[in-house]
Protein backbone atom coordinates (compact mmCIF):
# COMPACT_ATOMS: atom_id res chain seq x y z
CA UNK A 1 0.00 0.00 0.00
CA UNK A 2 1.31 3.38 -0.96
CA UNK A 3 2.33 5.81 2.03
CA UNK A 4 -0.31 7.74 3.40
CA UNK A 5 0.40 11.90 2.83
CA UNK A 6 -1.55 12.98 5.57
CA UNK A 7 -2.81 11.03 8.89
CA UNK A 8 -6.01 12.67 10.64
CA UNK A 9 -6.81 11.72 14.37
CA UNK A 10 -10.33 12.76 15.18
CA UNK A 11 -11.67 13.25 18.52
CA UNK A 12 -15.03 13.92 20.07
CA UNK A 13 -17.55 14.72 17.80
CA UNK A 14 -15.25 13.82 14.76
CA UNK A 15 -15.97 9.88 14.14
CA UNK A 16 -15.20 9.90 9.83
CA UNK A 17 -14.32 11.90 7.55
CA UNK A 18 -16.89 12.20 4.88
CA UNK A 19 -14.59 13.81 2.12
CA UNK A 20 -12.69 10.55 2.28
CA UNK A 21 -13.16 8.61 -1.29
CA UNK A 22 -12.33 4.95 -2.47
CA UNK A 23 -12.05 3.89 1.23
CA UNK A 24 -10.61 1.01 2.77
CA UNK A 25 -10.28 0.13 5.92
CA UNK A 26 -7.07 -1.29 7.94
CA UNK A 27 -7.36 -3.53 10.98
CA UNK A 28 -4.93 -5.86 13.36
CA UNK A 29 -3.07 -5.39 16.25
CA UNK A 30 0.33 -3.59 16.34
CA UNK A 31 3.66 -4.82 18.52
CA UNK A 32 1.96 -2.76 21.38
CA UNK A 33 -2.07 -3.78 21.28
CA UNK A 34 -4.73 -2.59 19.29
CA UNK A 35 -5.54 0.55 17.74
CA UNK A 36 -8.91 2.34 18.62
CA UNK A 37 -9.97 1.20 15.32
CA UNK A 38 -9.59 0.55 12.11
CA UNK A 39 -7.62 3.45 10.03
CA UNK A 40 -9.71 4.38 7.55
CA UNK A 41 -7.63 4.90 4.18
CA UNK A 42 -8.90 6.92 1.15
CA UNK A 43 -8.35 9.69 -1.31
CA UNK A 44 -8.72 13.60 -0.71
CA UNK A 45 -7.77 16.38 -3.18
CA UNK A 46 -5.88 13.66 -5.15
CA UNK A 47 -3.81 12.18 -2.25
CA UNK A 48 -4.00 9.24 -0.18
CA UNK A 49 -5.12 10.48 3.92
CA UNK A 50 -6.28 8.06 6.47
CA UNK A 51 -8.75 8.32 9.67
CA UNK A 52 -8.58 7.01 12.85
CA UNK A 53 -10.86 7.70 15.19
CA UNK A 54 -9.08 7.86 18.67
CA UNK A 55 -11.61 7.16 20.66
CA UNK A 56 -12.80 4.42 18.66
CA UNK A 57 -15.73 4.74 16.16
CA UNK A 58 -18.56 4.60 18.50
CA UNK A 59 -16.98 6.42 21.42
CA UNK A 60 -16.35 3.70 23.18
CA UNK A 61 -13.00 4.49 24.41
CA UNK A 62 -12.42 7.21 27.24
CA UNK A 63 -9.07 9.29 27.17
CA UNK A 64 -7.07 7.60 29.75
CA UNK A 65 -7.81 3.72 27.65
CA UNK A 66 -6.91 5.19 24.76
CA UNK A 67 -4.02 3.30 23.43
CA UNK A 68 -1.74 5.88 22.31
CA UNK A 69 1.10 3.75 21.52
CA UNK A 70 -0.29 1.40 18.72
CA UNK A 71 -2.01 4.56 17.22
CA UNK A 72 0.58 6.24 16.79
CA UNK A 73 2.71 3.14 15.70
CA UNK A 74 -0.44 2.08 12.84
CA UNK A 75 -0.16 5.46 11.67
CA UNK A 76 3.23 5.32 10.87
CA UNK A 77 3.69 1.97 9.69
CA UNK A 78 1.47 2.92 6.92
CA UNK A 79 3.73 5.50 5.99
CA UNK A 80 2.32 8.44 7.52
CA UNK A 81 4.71 11.73 7.82
CA UNK A 82 2.38 13.88 8.76
CA UNK A 83 -0.06 13.76 12.24
CA UNK A 84 -3.25 16.56 11.92
CA UNK A 85 -4.60 15.62 15.22
CA UNK A 86 -8.23 17.04 16.22
CA UNK A 87 -8.83 16.97 20.21
CA UNK A 88 -11.92 19.16 21.41
CA UNK A 89 -11.51 20.65 24.23
CA UNK A 90 -12.43 23.63 26.74
CA UNK A 91 -11.66 27.10 26.47
CA UNK A 92 -9.95 29.03 29.21
CA UNK A 93 -9.04 32.23 27.48
CA UNK A 94 -10.87 34.45 26.26
CA UNK A 95 -9.86 33.56 23.08
CA UNK A 96 -10.88 30.38 23.48
CA UNK A 97 -14.77 30.31 23.56
CA UNK A 98 -17.22 27.70 21.74
CA UNK A 99 -16.59 26.87 18.00
CA UNK A 100 -13.24 28.61 18.08
CA UNK A 101 -10.61 26.31 15.55
CA UNK A 102 -6.97 27.03 16.69
CA UNK A 103 -3.21 25.39 16.99
CA UNK A 104 -1.91 25.76 20.06
CA UNK A 105 2.25 25.92 20.29
CA UNK A 106 2.36 24.32 23.47
CA UNK A 107 1.44 22.43 26.43
CA UNK A 108 1.31 21.50 30.03
CA UNK A 109 0.83 17.82 30.87
CA UNK A 110 -1.28 17.05 34.11
CA UNK A 111 -1.84 13.15 33.18
CA UNK A 112 -0.64 10.59 34.87
CA UNK A 113 -0.16 7.13 35.02
CA UNK A 114 -0.63 6.66 31.20
CA UNK A 115 2.20 4.60 29.13
CA UNK A 116 3.86 7.63 27.77
CA UNK A 117 6.89 6.24 25.64
CA UNK A 118 7.71 3.73 23.35
CA UNK A 119 11.43 3.82 24.98
CA UNK A 120 10.26 2.04 28.73
CA UNK A 121 13.36 -0.03 29.24
CA UNK A 122 12.19 -3.30 28.42
CA UNK A 123 14.65 -4.61 26.06
CA UNK A 124 15.31 -1.61 24.43
CA UNK A 125 16.94 1.77 24.18
CA UNK A 126 16.23 4.60 26.46
CA UNK A 127 15.98 7.74 24.60
CA UNK A 128 15.48 11.58 25.18
CA UNK A 129 13.55 13.55 22.71
CA UNK A 130 14.02 16.72 22.86
CA UNK A 131 10.63 18.45 23.57
CA UNK A 132 10.63 22.10 23.28
CA UNK A 133 8.50 22.49 20.91
CA UNK A 134 5.57 20.00 21.40
CA UNK A 135 4.09 20.96 17.66
CA UNK A 136 6.00 20.90 14.40
CA UNK A 137 6.55 24.29 13.39
CA UNK A 138 6.60 23.31 9.90
CA UNK A 139 3.44 21.59 9.80
CA UNK A 140 1.58 24.45 11.70
CA UNK A 141 2.79 27.00 9.53
CA UNK A 142 1.39 24.75 6.58
CA UNK A 143 -1.79 24.39 8.29
CA UNK A 144 -2.06 28.11 9.13
CA UNK A 145 -1.46 28.88 5.48
CA UNK A 146 -4.12 26.34 4.19
CA UNK A 147 -6.92 27.48 6.69
CA UNK A 148 -5.86 30.97 4.89
CA UNK A 149 -6.45 29.67 1.26
CA UNK A 150 -9.63 28.02 2.47
CA UNK A 151 -10.85 30.99 4.45
CA UNK A 152 -11.69 29.06 7.58
CA UNK A 153 -10.61 31.06 10.80
CA UNK A 154 -8.07 29.73 13.34
CA UNK A 155 -6.39 31.10 16.77
CA UNK A 156 -2.56 31.42 16.18
CA UNK A 157 -0.63 29.51 19.17
CA UNK A 158 -1.92 29.42 22.67
CA UNK A 159 -1.03 26.27 25.26
CA UNK A 160 -3.09 23.28 26.23
CA UNK A 161 -3.26 21.71 29.51
CA UNK A 162 -3.71 18.07 29.13
CA UNK A 163 -5.75 16.41 32.20
CA UNK A 164 -6.01 12.62 33.09
CA UNK A 165 -9.97 12.72 32.61
CA UNK A 166 -12.76 11.36 32.22
CA UNK A 167 -14.33 13.47 34.60
CA UNK A 168 -14.21 17.49 33.79
CA UNK A 169 -12.28 19.59 35.69
CA UNK A 170 -13.67 22.11 39.25
CA UNK A 171 -13.40 25.50 38.91
CA UNK A 172 -9.86 25.22 41.31
CA UNK A 173 -8.27 23.17 38.84
CA UNK A 174 -9.25 25.32 35.71
CA UNK A 175 -8.04 28.00 38.15
CA UNK A 176 -4.55 26.62 38.20
CA UNK A 177 -4.42 26.09 34.76
CA UNK A 178 -5.21 29.55 34.09
CA UNK A 179 -2.09 30.88 36.60
CA UNK A 180 -0.15 28.54 34.86
CA UNK A 181 -0.51 29.99 31.52
CA UNK A 182 -3.10 27.56 29.65
CA UNK A 183 -5.72 28.66 27.38
CA UNK A 184 -7.07 25.43 26.48
CA UNK A 185 -7.98 21.88 28.59
CA UNK A 186 -8.05 18.60 26.87
CA UNK A 187 -8.46 15.28 28.15
CA UNK A 188 -6.38 13.15 24.80
CA UNK A 189 -3.13 16.30 23.73
CA UNK A 190 -0.32 13.78 25.74
CA UNK A 191 0.88 11.28 25.49
CA UNK A 192 0.36 11.23 22.08
CA UNK A 193 2.17 14.38 21.18
CA UNK A 194 4.87 12.99 22.77
CA UNK A 195 4.75 9.33 21.56
CA UNK A 196 4.89 11.21 17.86
CA UNK A 197 8.02 13.34 18.83
CA UNK A 198 9.74 9.84 19.52
CA UNK A 199 8.53 8.20 16.16
CA UNK A 200 10.01 11.22 14.40
CA UNK A 201 6.55 12.18 13.15
CA UNK A 202 5.51 15.75 12.20
CA UNK A 203 2.29 16.49 14.29
CA UNK A 204 0.57 19.31 15.34
CA UNK A 205 -2.83 19.97 16.95
CA UNK A 206 -5.97 21.42 15.57
CA UNK A 207 -8.17 22.25 19.00
CA UNK A 208 -11.78 22.28 18.55
CA UNK A 209 -13.35 24.15 21.22
CA UNK A 210 -16.86 22.77 22.84
CA UNK A 211 -17.38 24.41 25.98
CA UNK A 212 -16.01 26.74 28.20
CA UNK A 213 -13.83 25.30 30.95
CA UNK A 214 -15.29 25.54 34.65
CA UNK A 215 -15.74 28.87 35.54
CA UNK A 216 -14.69 30.18 32.71
CA UNK A 217 -16.46 32.86 29.96
CA UNK A 218 -20.20 32.17 30.69
CA UNK A 219 -19.85 28.13 31.75
CA UNK A 220 -22.99 26.31 32.92
CA UNK A 221 -23.22 23.09 33.09
CA UNK A 222 -22.28 21.14 30.47
CA UNK A 223 -24.10 18.87 28.02
CA UNK A 224 -23.12 16.49 25.67
CA UNK A 225 -25.54 17.36 23.13
CA UNK A 226 -23.56 21.30 23.52
CA UNK A 227 -20.04 19.77 23.23
CA UNK A 228 -21.85 17.77 20.06
CA UNK A 229 -23.03 20.62 18.07
CA UNK A 230 -20.18 23.15 19.40
CA UNK A 231 -18.08 20.34 16.94
CA UNK A 232 -20.21 20.17 14.57
CA UNK A 233 -20.30 23.36 13.74
CA UNK A 234 -16.98 24.37 14.41
CA UNK A 235 -15.75 21.42 12.15
CA UNK A 236 -17.79 22.88 8.82
CA UNK A 237 -14.10 24.50 7.43
CA UNK A 238 -12.43 21.32 8.31
CA UNK A 239 -12.81 19.84 4.64
CA UNK A 240 -11.59 22.60 3.12
CA UNK A 241 -8.63 23.48 5.00
CA UNK A 242 -8.07 20.16 4.66
CA UNK A 243 -7.77 20.41 0.94
CA UNK A 244 -5.58 23.21 1.17
CA UNK A 245 -3.14 21.21 3.37
CA UNK A 246 -3.02 18.62 0.71
CA UNK A 247 -3.05 20.74 -2.47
Amino acid sequence: MPPLDLAVIGGTGLYRLAALTGVQAVEGDTPYGAPSGPVRVGQLAGRRVGFLARHGEGHSLPPHRVNYRANLWRLKDLGARRVLAVNTVGGITDAWGPQVLGLPDQLIDYTWGRTSSFWDGEGGEVLHVDFGEPYTPSLRAAVLAAANKAGVALVDGGCYGATQGPRLETRAEIARMRRDGCDLVGMTGMPEAGLARELGLDYACLAIVANWAAGCGDAAEITLEEVLANVEAASAGLPGLLEALLG
